[in-house]
């Protein structure tokens, strides 16, 4: 079974690490996973074993961070941010604390009275950077001395037994100042969370026996009837029974524009109604809705770690202690070879301070949940920095048709009898056949009759049709092959740019329908753009050929294949893939045949808003509004993270390094050597936020 637990008031990314691999050592712990920016820790435990394991994680948290409280959470759900805000005196007191420390510095610089100068280095030394050596002496007594905090201490404290007063006093306010800003950076990207927690209804206005009851999303039923005022939020997924009015759906898919809704329209849980008093019956309930999915996606987009962050992680584990011990050989061999000098202790001490790895450890996760959260602002969820990645590394597009670079909303055009037949007949044995399938053509199928279908005991055939079985009568609609394979004789070959829907009854053919789509308005723009950006396109269909190929060439696709099973689809994948090299082959679809595609290919999109659940839990990010265009921008987005990522990883460990050779030849002095850590830090950090503005 699996467990999350939330770290309240957990702001280190060194200290979650170390929380989440010392869990992740218990017998009774099979795999950890820490998810920094939520505050969460996943458990994968044995299932009798819940009470111990929490018990032990708070143990552990405890000793390693005793300000944050372990709360196991039920079913994983979320924390909203008012149950974790940060404490503003806490702010207001390191910003105090800073401030008195820099003015106190600021007179030692100024006196030059050297009895004295030293107790006003410490002053100001101690102001700021007391919780910090006691922090570094608990985890010394502890057995766990290697943090940034013991590395600041030793420094410092070094700094001062050698009389460098102002370095040691200096380095620990630069510090603590990059600790504040850090932190502030943390939270930035935690509030984007925080807003997107804000389309989470908190109530539904539920219509039972004529008066209406207010009750909690959660006990909502599907076909329960909800009412929503203008100015509410919409509670859960739902299709309008009465009424009229405009919906702002931005928070979801990003769209500025309202949307008009009216009786029959479907709308998602988490938008907002604007105009009208409308009457809805509830079509998910609140576990499975659009909302509750959409938050469930971006709070735990942060756990699946990009193979940067995963390097990152395994350097820091490796780094510190390696710098540590090169600083002891630099103050310890000169000595030994040519006698003591403080230059040598200088310089190690100098080697301390650069080697904290705060710059790389917290702006990498920075900079991809930045990316996510700009994107999710847009409707476009991406699940994690794996999935950015794949994204940033696109080389083929390969889309499904229907529904993706076509409406989806079939209609039909002809209606072709056998002989002994007539139109109106034909098409009541096709709709008795295809009332049960949510395939588009079946439901356009279903829009031209009039009437209710006789009752039908129907199977669907995967990329086929369905067969129904009616008053004792065999029915067969589908595709030229399903009639193939059933041994169908006498089918005419008929020219069509649109989808033909084969009928045969007892074994013999009835008729033919043909139902026809349309490409998306933006389908054009969002190849174009993918081209541009070198970037090929293909199209896979189980379309006929005829139809396929007409939509390829109005939208100038490199490629396109057609008549494809859904196991035809991922073999066409398996083969671009196999072609594509180090480039990396993103699937985008919409339905539930296209789920086993999705999860093969390197990344998988879906088409969130009238995409299948099945496709959207396979896909790597989802499109909200379902056009095609937005894919650039998931790509562009992926594109700049990625830039941002491997600028920090770049510029970090070359400054730290360039500061580490300096200073062990003895140039470099303790100012570099703060520059290189927090000035790094900083500028890293800063860097990171820049993902979050598209």
């Amino acid at each position: 079974m699996q467990i999350t637990l939330y770290m309240k008031g957990l702001d280190c990314p060194n200290c979650a690490e170390k929380i989440r691999a010392e869990s992740e050592k218990h017998p009774l712990v099979k795999k950890a996973e820490m998810n920094f920016m939520a505050k969460k820790l996943s458990l994968d435990i044995a299932k009798e074993s819940s009470e111990t394991v929490f018990k032990e994680v708070s143990r552990i948290t405890a000793s390693l961070e005793p300000d944050v409280e372990v709360v196991l959470l039920e079913n994983g759900a979320a924390v909203s941010a008012s149950e974790d805000n940060d404490d503003p005196s806490d702010l207001k007191m390191s910003i105090a604390r800073i401030i008195a420390a820099s003015v106190i510095f600021a007179a030692g610089m100024f006196l030059h009275d050297k009895s004295y100068t030293m107790w006003i280095f410490l002053a100001a030394y101690f102001i700021v950077g007391l919780d910090v050596i006691i922090t570094a002496g608990k985890n010394i007594i502890k057995g766990r001395p290697f943090d940034e905090c013991f590395l600041m201490t030793i420094a410092t404290l070094g700094a001062f037994c050698i009389g460098e007063y102002p370095e040691g006093a200096a380095v620990m306010i630069l510090y603590q100042l990059g600790e504040m800003f850090q932190g502030y950076a943390v939270r930035r990207s935690r509030k984007s969370i925080a807003s997107l927690m804000d389309i989470r209804p908190d109530v539904a206005f539920v219509k039972r026996n004529g008066t209406v009851e207010q009750a909690a999303p959660e006990l909502v039923e599907i076909d329960d009837i909800i009412v929503v005022k203008p100015g509410e939020k919409i509670p859960l997924d739902c299709v309008v029974t009465s009424g009229k009015t405009s919906v702002d759906t931005s928070a979801l898919t990003g769209e500025s524009v309202p949307r008009q809704a009216g009786e029959g329209e479907s709308l998602m849980g988490g938008c907002v109604n604007l105009t009208g008093v409308i009457e809805a019956r509830v079509t998910k309930k609140f576990g499975e809705s659009t909302v509750t999915k959409i938050l469930e996606l971006v709070e735990n987009a942060s756990a699946k770690k990009a193979k940067s962050e995963q390097f990152i992680t395994r350097f820091a584990r490796w780094y510190t202690p390696c710098v540590v011990i090169a600083a002891l050989l630099l103050a310890a061999v000169p000595s030994l070879v040519s006698g003591f000098d403080t230059k040598y202790i200088y310089s190690a001490l100098s080697f301390l301070v650069v080697s904290c790895p705060c710059a790389l450890v917290i702006s990498v996760p920075l900079s991809f949940f930045g990316g996510i959260g700009g994107a999710s602002a847009r409707g476009i969820l991406i699940k994690g920095g794996i999935a950015m990645e794949q994204l940033a590394e696109c080389g083929t597009v390969v889309f499904d048709k229907t529904g993706t670079l076509t409406d989806g909303t079939f209609e039909i055009t002809r209606i072709i009898p056998a002989e002994n037949r007539t139109e109106k007949e034909l098409l009541a044995i096709a709709a008795a056949a295809e009332q049960g399938s949510n395939h588009p053509a079946a439901m356009a199928v279903m829009r031209g009759f009039e009437g209710v279908p006789e009752k039908a005991d129907i199977t669907e055939i995967a990329g086929r049709g369905v067969k129904a079985i009616i008053s004792g009568r065999t029915i067969l609609a589908g595709s030229r092959k399903l009639m193939e394979e059933n041994s169908i004789n006498n089918i005419p070959e008929i020219e069509s740019a649109g989808t033909l829907i084969f009928i045969a009854e007892n074994g013999v053919y009835a008729g033919v329908i043909e139902i026809s789509d349309s490409v998306k308005s933006d389908a054009e723009k969002a190849v174009s753009e993918l081209k541009r950006y070198g970037i090929k396109t293909v199209m896979l269909t189980g379309d006929r050929r005829a139809a396929a190929e007409i939509t390829a060439k109005k939208l100038g696709l490199d490629e396109w294949h057609a008549e494809l099973l859904p196991d035809g689809k991922v073999a066409a994948v398996e083969e671009i893939i196999k072609n594509s090299g180090k480039r990396k082959t993103v699937f985008v679809g919409d339905g539930i045949n296209d789920a086993p595609v999705l999860m093969r290919a390197d990344a998988g999109v879906a088409m969130g808003g009238i995409g299948s659940d099945a496709a959207i839990e396979a896909a790597d990010a989802v499109i909200m509004n379902d056009e095609p265009s937005k894919l650039i921008e998931a790509i562009k987005i992926s594109r700049k993270t990625k830039r941002i990522v491997i600028q920090n990883i770049v510029f970090s460990l070359a400054v730290k390094a360039a500061v580490l050779i300096l200073a062990a030849v003895g140039i470099a002095t303790m100012w570099s050597a703060v520059f290189a850590d927090v000035g790094v830090c900083l500028i890293a950090v800063v860097n990171a936020m820049r993902a979050r503005k598209i």
